[in-house]
């Protein structure tokens, strides 16, 4: 007898024997506390005119409390029933409990239509046989606002999961792309999905679900529903989230031209297709027995362990609009408060800005506002490229700006080609008062960092891979110099070991000048913790080193920004081990305390703000979980009280990474600003609240309340 390809589960039958032993009066089993329910409901659908048979979770304390809860929608195999889910129920009462999963309504519809082989679309197949339905109208639709109609649930995508097996798989899969809107992921279990068309014994050609008039499967309409068509449809401002799970031992086709519409093959297939859209973030996992519930049951615990997480019942919070930018290529490079309460906003841009002349490739750009207004926009720019790494206010209401050039960007440097560090100074009203440019011959220097000195000047860091201060040590040396208010170079120190040596950030109090950067090797006065080390140095106000230490463990560490808290002491933060980091000092280089966070995926401190009382907001990025997951890498804010202990978190963003760049360098600055709230900039790749995106990263320019991490204008926790 023929083979018939899986496109169900284990059967109806199954499923309803052991519900039924499990009902037999007297055989009851002890259920242990805090466990929810199921029941049986219905609900109308004027897509089908008739109602929709489901079964309803509510998670244990339902009925006693006012929360709203997300929602999980299961759909079954072909032939299978509402029943099957069920045996699921144990798994998310002990998810729920151990707290791996928050709280959660779960809806397991039933697909009786087309004799239970609707593939959950919305058939086209008009014969007397198995006349075709709304299904997917239907459950999408109808379904759907029936829930949020009936239950304490969130209507929100965020709040909103689809999972399904083989058939129900598919479904899934198809609900998740194609009804962004209303699902943020999918659990896809041995889905039953053939490209670019099922083989010839497949069963989805067999119930209509894919036809059209009087043909029962039809190429072009399969084709058209199916995932290799929607990839490239989605909208990248709804992130989706598949975990997609599979069996090692599903029927093998004996006929090779076939083999590789096996469910193993074609699951593969669906995980590398998805992940190389920049919509999607997928996850595969290949799980011991076949086309049953051996692999069904431990994959849909797993799957819930990736996605059950990040359903939220409050929308992520995104960043405010407009972006600064252009629509080529832009880089984030600095912010500065100053104390009539406008900002001073530094970037790199691809383009001419608010009409100023666009010089070539990357031109600095320094633009103050005030209440949303822009006063004045400067370009600065050379037909090579300029990035900006740090802006600085002055007690006169002028800027510095800090970063580097590969022309000639004073004037003085005429047949310039590699990198070289430049200084600006410009008044309150933008004029460019002067520009310091300065580096060794025929080798790269660049600053990434900046801070105003007491007398109007600038020290600044960054590195050398010349002889500025004596012989180079290494591949590249950390520096370290001081400008007058003037705009002469007072002094260069160079600071390195054999390895390649970076300086990131630097902050003084007026007496103590501290710098923090990277190293690959050891550096003169430290130890070499292994793979690359954080390292903060203490100087005098004439250059003198005074103490070094380096932070961090075996591990890839690396220190991006360092500032002075209203107590004295110097707060350094980056990332140790993919955690972020910040660390407090004194000024004889004792350590104070430590902080860290940590989400199994990377997180990277990139700024530290000063408050009061010797707090900090720590400002950088996460591609975990600490708030609400936005998607991509998150903007992540830390309030740290005077003793390191965390106070506040939150994270905000886009659809698409934000304050990081594609190399996993952070792309961001912080700032305290008059009003006692924190500005900062940086990089995004998405799409703000209320506004658009200009193209190819832009720059993005917020206000954060310390209290609670999170912009004034966003619900607060």
């Amino acid at each position: 007898m023929p083979v018939t390809r899986w496109g169900g589960g284990v059967g109806a039958l199954a499923a309803l024997a052991l519900v039924l032993l499990l009902a037999v009066p007297g055989e009851a089993r002890v259920q242990p506390s805090r466990t929810g329910t199921v029941t049986a409901r219905s609900a109308p659908s004027q897509a089908l005119g008739e109602s929709i048979a489901y079964n309803v979770y509510l998670p244990y304390g339902y009925d006693t409390g006012a929360q709203r809860y997300p929602v999980l929608y299961l759909l079954h195999g072909r032939g299978d029933t509402m029943q099957a889910w069920t045996r699921v129920k144990d798994t998310l009462d002990e998810m729920i409990r151990t707290r791996r999963i928050p709280p959660l309504i779960a809806v397991l519809p039933d697909a009786p239509w087309s004799e239970r082989g609707s593939w959950y679309v919305d058939s086209r197949y008009t014969g007397a046989d198995l006349p075709g339905r709304p299904v997917e109208t239907a459950l999408t639709r109808d379904l759907v606002g029936h829930v949020d109609a009936t239950y304490r649930t969130a209507a929100i995508r965020e709040a909103r999961l689809v999972g399904g097996y083989s058939m129900g798989g598919a479904g899934a899969l198809r609900y998740a792309l194609a009804h962004q809107d209303l699902f943020s992921g999918a659990v896809v279990l041995s889905p039953a999905v053939y490209t670019p068309l099922p083989p010839s014994d497949s069963s989805t050609r067999d119930y209509g679900a894919f036809g059209r008039g009087g043909e029962k499967f039809a190429d072009e309409v399969y084709r058209e529903l199916g995932y290799p068509s929607l990839l490239p449809k989605l909208d990248p401002d709804l992130p989706v989230r598949l975990f997609v799970a599979v069996g090692d031992d599903e029927y093998a086709n004996p006929d090779p031209a076939d083999a590789h519409h096996d469910l193993d093959f074609e699951s593969a297939a669906l995980y590398n297709a998805a992940r190389r859209s920049p919509t999607v973030s997928a996850q595969l996992r290949v799980l011991d027995g076949g086309h049953d519930w051996t692999v069904w049951a431990p994959a849909f615990e797993q799957a819930m362990a990736e996605l059950g997480p990040g359903l939220s019942t409050t929308p992520a919070v995104g960043l405010p609009a407009p972006l600064l930018g252009t629509s080529a290529t832009d880089w984030a490079g600095g912010v500065a408060a100053h104390a009539d309460g406008s900002l001073t906003t530094g970037f790199a841009a691809g383009g001419p800005v608010d009409g100023q002349p666009h010089a070539g490739r990357l031109d600095a750009v320094l633009t103050r506002t005030s209440g949303g207004t822009t006063r004045w926009t400067r370009q600065l720019g050379t037909a090579a490229d300029e990035r900006l790494y740090g802006v600085a206010a002055l007690p006169d209401g002028g800027v510095l700006a800090a970063g580097y050039t590969k022309g000639d960007l004073d004037g003085r440097h005429p047949g310039n080609t590699t990198d070289d560090a430049f200084v600006a100074r410009l008044d309150a009203d933008g004029a460019v008062r002067w520009i310091t440019q300065f580096g060794a011959p025929a080798a790269a220097d660049r600053l990434y960092g900046l801070a105003a000195a007491p007398d109007g000047g600038a020290y600044v860091a960054g590195y050398t891979k010349g002889a500025l201060d004596g012989p180079n040590s290494g591949d590249k040396d950390a520096l370290v110099a001081r400008l007058t208010p003037g705009g002469e170079l007072s002094w260069v120190r160079q600071y390195g070991g054999a390895g390649e040596d970076k300086a990131y950030g630097v902050a003084t109090d007026g007496t103590n000048l501290y710098v923090t950067g990277s190293a690959t090797a050891s550096l003169p006065g430290t130890a070499a913790l292994g793979g690359l080390d954080g390292w903060l140095a203490a100087y005098d106000q004439d250059g003198t080193r005074r103490w070094a230490t380096t932070v961090g463990g075996t591990a890839d560490d690396r220190l991006n920004a360092v500032a002075v808290t209203t107590s004295g002491l110097a707060v350094v933060t980056g990332s140790s081990g993919g955690d972020l980091r910040a660390a407090a000092y004194t000024s004889k280089g004792e350590q104070s305390w430590t902080a860290t966070v940590a989400t199994p995926a990377a997180d990277e401190g990139a700024a530290v703000a000063p408050l009061p009382g010797g707090e900090v907001l720590i400002a950088g990025y996460t591609r975990g979980r600490v708030g609400v997951t936005a998607g991509g890498a998150d903007v992540l804010t830390v309030r740290l009280d005077g003793r390191g202990k965390q106070r506040a978190s939150a994270q905000l963003g886009t659809a698409r990474d934000d304050a990081v760049d594609p190399f996993a360098e952070p792309n961001l600055y912080a700032t305290t600003t008059a009003s006692g709230q924190v500005a900062i900039t940086g990089l995004t790749y998405g799409t703000p609240a209320g506004g658009d995106s200009l193209g190819n990263g832009d720059v993005f320019l917020a206000t954060i309340t310390p209290t609670t991490g999170l912009p004034p204008t966003a619900p607060q926790p």
